[in-house]
């Protein structure tokens, strides 16, 4: 009996974002002109931007009992993302990043992982997961937790479709660390650059094709600027971004991931699903922080014209 369309796997992390007036180098100075404390992780935003669009969604994951631990879990609940698979850590403490975001939106992020890093299978709620139509999985930065994802992709029935967007840390570990995720997933979301560091393959369109032949499905590349470019080995599509001011780039790629997701959930092509998953990447970009920009459904229903 499928319960939620997506069930999240990934690290929960509080964003603290500071505007710059520019990213420093070493040595350097530069001013803070504003900023921002939110709740963030990958997967987390694309759990919180599909609960927005009427999913229903869940998370498994961990927190400490601390501060920010709270704020993570007060915010799921706040966006209607499911958090009883959340797992309370007795000591240590909550994932945060601190972010700087220049005046064109381009950003550096330097990551505190916590107790991100230490989740163990046995400690997870699979129960969760194997009542999903979607299992959604992104990187940690700790060996332990990409192992837990492992062993969980091995207990994973065959009705549950996973998705996969790597992100840089897992990127730089290759196809052959990630061969057990890649052959398990039904579609991959890399941006181009976490696409080239994963196969080697400076064209996309022949990296995308690699990642087919190792068996995904479905393989939908971020392109910022230019759109995405999708492909099922059978249709492949490059589709223009949807036009808007770029404020913040942070989270743009867990938001073109919710609106991709929203698509195969409500099993439609995926050219529809590519520009659904720009669309809700154009909202986001607009204004500050991971999840501000977020669209509701009805957001979504007027842009499609239904």
């Amino acid at each position: 009996m499928t319960v939620f369309d997506a069930v999240g796997f990934g690290a929960l992390n509080v964003d603290r974002l500071f505007n710059v007036n520019r990213i420093a180098l070493a040595e350097e100075e530069s001013i803070i002109i504003d900023y921002t404390e939110a709740c963030g992780g990958s997967a987390a935003n694309t759990m919180v931007a599909l609960a927005r669009l009427g999913c229903k969604v869940s998370f498994i994951g961990k927190v400490a009992r601390d501060r920010e631990g709270k704020m993570l879990l007060k915010d799921f609940r706040m966006e209607g993302v499911d958090a009883t698979g959340v797992v309370p850590a007795k000591h240590g403490r909550s994932g945060t990043v601190v972010g700087f975001v220049d005046q064109k939106g381009g950003r550096a992020l330097y990551i505190d992982s916590g107790v991100n890093d230490q989740i163990e299978l046995g400690e997870l709620d699979t129960g969760h997961v194997f009542q999903s139509r979607f299992l959604h999985l992104t990187s940690f930065v700790g060996e332990k937790s990409l192992q837990t994802q492992k062993q969980l992709l091995q207990m994973l029935p065959e009705n549950v479709l996973v998705s996969f967007d790597p992100g840089v840390l897992y990127a730089r570990r290759g196809l052959n660390e990630l061969e057990s995720v890649i052959k398990r997933a039904f579609v991959v979301m890399p941006n181009a650059v976490e696409l080239e560091l994963l196969t080697g393959k400076t064209d996309y369109r022949r990296g995308a094709d690699l990642l087919l032949a190792r068996g995904v499905s479905v393989v939908a590349t971020k392109l910022g600027a230019e759109g995405c470019y999708v492909t099922d080995g059978r249709e492949s599509c490059l589709i223009e971004a949807h036009k808007t001011e770029v404020v913040d780039t942070t989270g743009a790629g867990d938001a073109f991931c919710a609106g991709f997701l929203y698509g195969l959930i409500k099993r439609k092509k995926i050219f529809d699903c590519g520009k659904i998953g720009n669309f809700v990447a154009s909202k986001c970009i607009a204004k500050v922080g991971a999840r501000t920009g977020l669209p509701r459904l009805k957001d979504l229903i007027s842009y499609l014209g239904i």
